[in-house]
This record gives C-alpha cells, structure tokens and sequence, in this order.
C-alpha cells in the first residue's frame, strides 16, 4: 500500500497525463471523456487532501500560509470545475476553460511537490496516513460512480437541504 505522498504523486501524475491527452486530442468525443475522467480524480484528489492530508500538515508545520493557499487554489479549481461539468465540449471557451484549470492544478501540484511536501515527508506517519488516504479515496469513487460528489450529496440532488442537513457544520475549521 502506498504511503501518503506516494499516493498524492501517483494522483498528480495521472491528472497531468489527463491534462496531456486533452491537449493532444482533436476529437471532441475523446476530450469530453477526457476531461469527465479528470474533474471527477481532481474532485476525490481535493476532498483527500482537504479531509486528511492538509490537516496532518496543520499539525506539523509552522507556515499554515502554504496550506491555507493550497485550500484557496482548491476554491479556485472547484469553480471551474463546476462551470466544466455544466459545459460540453462544443461550448465557446470549454477548451479554454478547461486549460485555465489545468495550467492552475499544475501550479498547485508544483508548490505542493517542492514547498509543502518536502517539508512535512519526514514529520507525518506516511503508511498510516496513506492507508486511511486509499480507504476514503475508494470510498468517494465508490460514491461519484453512484452518482453523488464528494462531499456526499447526488449530483442529480435538487441542491436542497433536506431535514437531516439543517444544522450540520462544515468539515473545514473556521479561522
């Protein structure tokens, strides 16, 4: 099983081949399956990093600048991301927009890769957290192929609180 940053790598290196084949591509067929298999990995890559990894870096680094960047760069990329998913490929400035994400998302991956990663590699229990990393990133691709996003609700839900929600707290720490 792979440790936690092993798990991040693999995740970041198959969103940029992602990235890669889009801009090789001319069919439009091809894109649009391209670009549904990306923003849903970029999607469980967010809520895995948001639910577990940046909380662990919380806990053992200084400079809370970087994961606070990081989480406004997720912000970033969850907004195009939901523009995306509205959008088909023949759509004025789908390319575009998609591009926008994709040229961000490496922006991310490189500060992630060469700031905060090898400043937390050797403070965080690796294995264990890459365990607990691959079990909930089953878990949320097991829920996007049932058609609900990460953050558990149905994509085809009217966006609509039900009775059970009312009250419930955000997952992220309020500052």
């Amino acid at each position: 099983m792979p440790d936690a940053v092993q798990l991040l790598r693999q995740d970041h290196q198959k969103v940029q081949e992602l990235f890669k084949q889009f801009e090789e591509s001319e069919d439009r067929q091809t894109k649009k399956q391209i670009a549904a298999t990306a923003l849903n990995e970029l999607k469980v890559h967010a809520a895995l990093e948001e639910e577990l990894f940046y909380p662990a870096v919380r806990q053992e680094i200084d400079e809370e600048e970087k994961v606070d960047e990081a989480e406004e760069e997720h912000h970033v990329a969850k907004l195009l991301i939901s523009e995306l998913e509205k959008m088909t490929p023949s759509d004025d400035h789908f390319d575009a927009k998609f591009k926008v994400l994709a040229e961000s998302v490496k922006h991310h991956i490189e500060e992630e890769e060469s700031e905060v990663i090898p400043e937390i590699e050797s403070e965080i229990d690796g294995a264990e957290l890459g365990e607990r990393m691959a079990e909930r990133k089953e878990e949320l691709q097991h829920k996007m192929s049932d058609g609900a996003s990460p953050g558990g609700r149905s994509r085809k839900s009217s966006g609509r609180r039900g009775k059970n929600d009312r009250g419930r707290k955000s997952s992220r720490r309020s500052r």
